[in-house]
C-alpha cells in the first residue's frame, strides 16, 4: 500500500504500519510501500510506538511522505 492511499483511509490521524519498502538518501530513509496494520488513538501513539519493533512504525497521516532521520552513533562517554 502506498502513504497517499493511508492518508486518504485515515486522515489527520495516527496510523500504525510496517515498512516493507524504503530507500535512503543522503541520512534520510523514505518509505515507498507499508503493510497498514490500522488506526491508533492520539492518546495511545507515543505508547505503541516505544513497544514497536525493527520496521514496524507510528506515523501521523498529517505528512506528505514518511521520511525518517537516520541516526548513528558515533561513540559514547562516560562521566567519572
Amino acid at each position: 500500500m502506498k502513504w497517499e492511499e493511508v492518508r486518504n483511509l485515515y486522515p489527520n490521524q495516527f496510523v500504525k504500519f510496517q515498512v516493507l519498502k524504503s530507500h535512503v538518501e543522503d541520512d534520510i530513509e523514505y518509505v515507498e510501500e507499508l503493510a497498514l496494520i490500522g488506526p491508533i488513538e492520539e492518546e495511545h501513539a507515543t505508547k505503541e510506538l516505544l513497544n514497536s519493533r525493527e520496521d514496524i512504525l507510528v506515523y501521523h497521516t498529517s505528512n506528505d511522505k514518511v521520511k525518517l532521520k537516520i541516526r548513528t552513533r558515533i561513540g559514547l562517554r562516560r562521566a567519572y
